[in-house]
């Protein structure tokens, strides 16, 4: 439990606080509890350790406990001590797609892109199967780079069923791509998002103007239309490489 709580976190607990410290120590547990730092079957400190630890009374420590299993994030048995029951999972963030798309086509009509590639191709394997399409079939397949005031922003790899290709490239390099897809009769009705990160292969580098094995952020976008009532089928698969340099990702979320 050291390892997990500094004394920075520990001098947290206050007495002159009005929360009573029981449910300072409850809610300390139960936010590492929340975001896996006590990870399933982890056995937490007897009421005396951690009573110690967090220099508290025994008593304090043993509500803080109580309330944690009332909330089902902990299982206490005599003879086997306290285990975190809880098992975390990253959640997804729920954001409404109206402004998302908004924020998107925004981005696009206030930057150029430098189209590297286009044309209808067989996809990758794994995007083929995102896209639902059988061996051998055809998407529109764009590579781009994106830049604003002449900084190389973003590095773009896309893969969209059900349209055609345009017979200018150069549509591309002004208009957003969700102006083209509703031209074509698409209309986008669910995003998912994933951020992570990467090093920059040499094409990338070149692309985008920075060194071979320079930390990129990655987003990959998965866009949907609806195909009945209740069913929906990607449309849109996207690869975009950020130089973290030029661009940063923000969110601003509120509790509900």
């Amino acid at each position: 439990m050291e390892e997990v709580f500094s004394p920075h976190l520990i001098g947290q607990l206050s007495k002159a606080s009005p929360t009573p410290l029981y449910h300072q120590l409850f809610s300390l547990l139960k936010a590492r509890i929340l975001d896996g730092t006590l990870a399933l079957g982890l056995r937490l400190p007897p009421e005396e350790q951690l009573a110690g630890l967090f220099n508290v009374s025994r008593i304090t420590a043993k509500r803080a406990m109580d309330d944690l299993a009332a909330e089902d994030l902990v299982e206490r048995r005599r003879g086997r001590g306290t285990h975190v029951i809880y098992q975390y999972s990253p959640k997804p963030v729920h954001a409404p797609l109206t402004g998302m798309l908004q924020e998107i086509e925004s981005m696009a009509r206030n930057s150029s892109a430098q189209i590297l590639d286009y044309g209808m191709r067989v996809p990758p394997q794994a995007v083929r199967e995102d896209l639902g399409l059988a061996d051998g079939d055809t998407a529109l397949h764009l590579l781009r780079v994106r830049e604003r005031d002449g900084m190389k922003f973003g590095h773009y790899t896309s893969w969209t069923a059900g349209v055609e290709m345009p017979s200018d490239a150069a549509i591309f390099e002004n208009t957003p791509r969700l102006s083209y897809f509703r031209q074509q009769g698409l209309e986008v009705s669910h995003v998912t998002q994933t951020l992570s990160a990467v090093s920059a292969d040499a094409a990338v580098a070149t692309a985008l103007g920075v060194s071979q094995g320079s930390p990129l952020l990655s987003l990959t976008r998965r866009s949907y239309q609806k195909t009945g009532a209740e069913s929906e089928q990607i449309m849109d698969f996207l690869i975009v490489l950020y130089n973290p340099e030029q661009f940063q990702y923000s969110m601003d979320l509120t509790l509900d």
